[in-house]
């Protein structure tokens, strides 16, 4: 069934433009990554401020790390909100990769791609949970060849909305994350 999505072609042509012309501005950067690794932020299997549900396992380390920017995308089904996709741009600060439905990161730098599962959330009380996601596909030898694991962190916004629907109809609601990328070490 093909749903239509008010604004959201725009959006995805937005986001897409955006990170295009980000990339042309900023380059390459040298092999395509966020940042080199020693660079990022101390990884995430062990740090006191990521609840323990959502810790990557050990020998995992930390690749990559962009915020977020983007939308939620509800569609009214039942006469109730229920979670379609995301859509957001991710940055290090200018967009790098796009986010969207799989759910699924593909870098506009190299056009490698990772997909994703769910395996652990953690609650965030008025934002979208805390995630940790384990890979089952990716693409190519760029940044998210070989990544085994994502986090989803430092959440804001992106609830479902409140009010009344009619099926069919669909809802962006913005939200803010940072992401993590790791791979095997």
């Amino acid at each position: 069934m093909l749903v239509r999505i008010p604004g959201r072609r725009k959006l995805l042509l937005g986001l897409g433009t955006a990170a295009l012309v980000g990339a042309a501005l900023v380059g390459t950067a040298g092999s395509g990554s966020a940042a080199p690794a020693a660079a990022l932020a101390a990884d995430s299997t062990g740090s006191d401020s990521v609840p323990e549900a959502i810790r990557v396992p050990p020998g995992n380390q930390l690749i990559a790390q962009f915020a977020a920017e983007g939308v939620q995308v509800y569609q009214c089904t039942g006469r109730a909100w229920t979670f379609l996709e995301p859509i957001a741009a991710l940055g290090d600060p200018g967009p790098a990769v796009i986010h969207f439905r799989g759910p699924s990161w593909e870098s506009i730098r190299d056009g490698s791609l990772v997909e994703a599962a769910t395996v652990a959330s953690a609650p965030v009380p008025g934002a979208i949970p805390q995630l940790l996601l384990k890979a089952t596909k990716t693409r190519g030898t760029g940044i998210f060849g070989n990544v085994t694991y994502v986090q989803r962190l430092d959440t804001a916004g992106g609830l479902a909305p409140t009010t009344t629907c009619k099926d069919g109809q669909t809802q962006g609601v913005a939200y803010t994350a940072d992401y993590l990328f790791f791979a095997r070490g």
